[in-house]
């Protein structure tokens, strides 16, 4: 017979043992979780409502601006959408077209030239626009190469030349001119401009955002000029006459304002 006592020895071991093995609820603090910094919300950059130009082409160097408006009236009677414009020398030079690449601008020029329509000629490449140079140098950049186009303007007379007053297109061939010569696409008239533009609270305006007028009555837009800052815009009053600054307090205009857009 063996002795017990061992045994007994054992499982009083075992017992105490796995009284201290018994599963017990942990024992540790839950800290709240760490503050973070506020995170910036991801805002997608509103998209350009007008396209950048491609290529085009300049022509002409003219004392006159008569001479320029015949110059670009011609090229317009052969389907070519020409527009004149003032240059910082004083000379008024006429630019055309909107083409993908170089080689169809270059091929148009050499046609135009053989045919003896035009002379010497300039091909603009689209790296060369304002608008393409704000990529990497700012908005503020591009507002202010518009602003400063636009005062180039002032004191001479605007003739868009054989269009149509009545859909304001000596206003509006003016800002289109100006927004062109930056390299952005802008379209003709008044009413196009003010339709795709995105609008902008008076208060908010910004140098070259385009402001527009119902100067014939009612609410229908028929006049825009370009934002200068300080309450000031430069526009072309009327046909024949010449490029101005006016006030948007100015009683007249403040009476016909009817909105503002942005194309930025």
């Amino acid at each position: 017979m063996f002795n017990k006592t061992p045994w007994v020895t054992l499982i009083l071991i075992i017992l105490i043992t796995c009284e201290n093995c018994a599963p017990r609820k942990p024992h540790f603090e839950i800290s709240p979780p760490a503050k973070r910094p506020p995170q910036k919300m991801h805002v997608r950059k509103r998209e350009r409502t007008i396209p950048i130009l491609g290529f085009t082409i300049q022509a002409g160097a003219f004392a006159e601006a008569e001479n320029a408006v015949l110059f670009a009236d011609k090229l317009r009677q052969k389907g070519l959408d020409a527009t004149y414009f003032v240059t910082k020398k004083g000379l008024y030079r006429v630019t055309f077209g909107n083409f993908k690449d170089r080689t169809d601008a270059e091929s148009v020029a050499a046609i135009l030239k053989s045919v003896g329509v035009i002379d010497d000629y300039y091909i603009v490449s689209p790296e060369q626009y304002a608008a393409t140079k704000a990529q990497t140098l700012g908005e503020d950049y591009l507002r202010e190469e518009i602003t400063l186009t636009s005062k180039r303007f002032i004191g001479i007379p605007y003739l868009w030349g054989g269009t149509s007053p009545e859909e304001g297109f000596d206003c509006s061939g003016f800002t289109m001119t100006v927004y062109r010569l930056n390299g952005l696409d802008l379209p003709r008239t008044s009413q196009m401009q003010f339709e795709i533009g995105e609008p902008v609270n008076s208060e908010d305006l910004k140098k070259g955002d385009l402001v527009f007028f119902a100067t014939r009555g009612g609410k229908k837009v028929s006049h825009v000029g370009i934002y200068l800052g300080n309450g000031k815009f430069v526009h072309a009053p009327g046909q024949g006459k010449k490029i101005r600054i006016d006030s948007l307090n100015n009683k007249f205009y403040a009476r016909k304002y009817v909105g503002a857009r942005s194309y930025l």
